[in-house]
Order: C-alpha cells, then structure tokens, then sequence
C-alpha cells in the first residue's frame, strides 16, 4: 500500500507533498487521541516520515520527524496519559524523535542508493555515455513522440575503422583511452539534447531529435573533423564510417531507425570508409530499404 502511495504522489509538486505528509501526521495524531492510551499508533508515523524520504529527501523527512514527535507528545497529553515524574513524556519524545529521525536518514540514503545504482546501471563504465540500454529506452521515447507529433529527427551509427589495429599495435589501454577520446569528443561537438551512447565494442549511436538530413549531416560532419584531428594528435590510425537516417515524418521503431543507420554505415565502410553515408527517405527502417549516398 505505501509503494501505491509513494508511486500515486510521485507527480506532485514539493510543496504539495509536504502538506499532504503534515496533515497525515495530524491526522494520525487526532487518531491516537481519539483511541486512547489502550492503542498504538507508532509504527503509523512511519508513513508520512517514508513518503517524504524517499519523495523528497533527508533534510524535508527530518522535519516531518521532528513534527511527528510534537505531534505524538501533543497526543499523549491529549489523551490524559499521566506520568509519574514530568520530564518523562519529554523524554519519551526525545527518542521517538530519534528513531523517526534515524529512520528518515536511512530511508533516504537507501533512496539515493538506488537511484545511483540504477544510473550506473545505464551508463557505459568506460566512456560515461549511455549504454545499449538507457539508450534504447532514451532514444525510444524519443522516436515515439516524433512519431506522434511529426517531427524531424535523425539517427547516427557510427563506427571506429580500424580500431582493432590500435589494440593489436598499441594495447587495449590505448583503444580504452581512444573510446573515451570518442564519447567526450561527440559530447563537446555536438547538443546536450541529443542522445549518444556506445552501443557496445567499437559502435556509438547519436539520436538527434528535432534534426533534419542537411543539419545532421553537418553537425556530423564537424564532428568527425574533430574526431579525425584528435586520432592524429594521439598517433591512432582511426578514422569513422557513419551512417546517417533522417526522417522529417518518422512512421517507423528505434530498431528500424537503427537497422538502418547500421546498414549505411556499412555503405561507408564499402565505400572507403571515413565517410558519412545517409537517406532522407521517409520510410527508412522498413524492412527492404537501402539508403541512399
């Protein structure tokens, strides 16, 4: 029931969700009042302190703890609990007050742990761009909403020629150092809000959302420029195949799209490769189609 909760919040402003984990803790209090010192309701407080952990984060949770423990103390005496010295309630709220807030810390930092493992889980350990699969997931809602609202888009495959040859000559540190020289290169020469990601080996993929043929092939183009330079400056014998689809009405999958990106590389690379190889048919990544130079 508290994942459906957290979950049902999760769209709703800060603010909001504040509010609503206040008037919770209220409630609860008005509750404990209301049954008397013959019920508990401790474990109950948990909830608005759990929503806002794991919503908002340790500093908002530690306050709702803080109010938690005003709020219990308030219905202890409310409920006409007595005590044989005064201080004792005080004391009771005290550690109430340190468990809420234990609690409130270690939800959170399991909240925060989670969310880095998963978005370690998505990026490529060596280069830091995504990987095959945030990529896939990335990229697809992308193509979907161009889909949906006709908009132009274009999709890079590109390949590293050669890269084996570093690796036999140089090591595999070099083509480590290389792969990386790549994933920042793209990131430096092309938008932040087009989507790259090393599909896996020697393979990189670009996204580009809101570009049509003639802009993809020049950001591209500017691109390898600066990828050729840094290949020479580091004595690598590198060059880059693309292979380059743009649909200014995509009816098609990311897998389509990437099939047929892939293929044009592959025209590149059969064409002497260092080159970029692209199609601006509308129908690219239908099974059949062959892009055009």
């Amino acid at each position: 029931m508290l994942t459906a909760i957290v979950r049902s919040v999760a769209g709703q402003s800060r603010m909001l969700i504040l509010v609503e984990a206040l008037l919770l803790t209220v409630v609860l209090g008005a509750a404990d009042v209301w049954t008397g010192s013959e019920f508990s309701f401790s474990i109950f407080y948990l909830m608005p302190i759990t929503l806002v952990s794991w919503t908002l984060g340790r500093r908002s949770a530690l306050s709702i703890a803080v109010f938690a423990s005003v709020i219990w103390l308030w219905a202890d005496y409310a409920a006409g609990h007595t005590y044989s010295q005064p201080l004792i309630p005080y004391w009771n709220a005290s550690v109430r007050l340190g468990y809420f807030a234990l609690f409130a810390i270690l939800f959170a930092r399991l909240h925060d742990n989670l969310d880095r493992e998963r978005d370690l889980s998505r990026v490529d350990p060596l280069t830091g761009v995504q990987n095959r699969r945030a990529f896939e997931e990335f990229a697809g809602r992308e193509v979907e909403r161009a889909v949906r609202y006709t908009r132009p888009m274009s999709l890079a495959f590109i390949d590293i020629d050669h890269f084996k040859q570093v690796n036999d000559r140089l090591g595999h540190q070099a083509g480590d150092e290389l792969l990386s020289e790549v994933a920042a290169t793209l990131i430096s020469t092309l938008r932040s809000t087009d989507i790259i990601a090393r599909l896996g080996g020697d393979e990189f993929a670009v996204l580009m959302p809101e570009t049509d043929s003639q802009a993809a092939v020049a950001a591209l183009e500017k691109s390898r420029g600066v990828l050729n330079a840094r290949m020479q400056s580091n004595s690598w014998p590198a060059t880059f195949s693309m292979g380059v689809v743009s649909a200014e009405s995509p009816h098609t999958t990311l897998a389509g799209l990437l099939a047929a990106a892939d293929r044009l590389m592959y025209e590149a690379k059969r064409a002497g490769r260092d080159r970029i190889v692209q199609s601006s048919d509308l129908g690219v990544g239908l099974p059949g189609d062959s892009g055009s130079a």
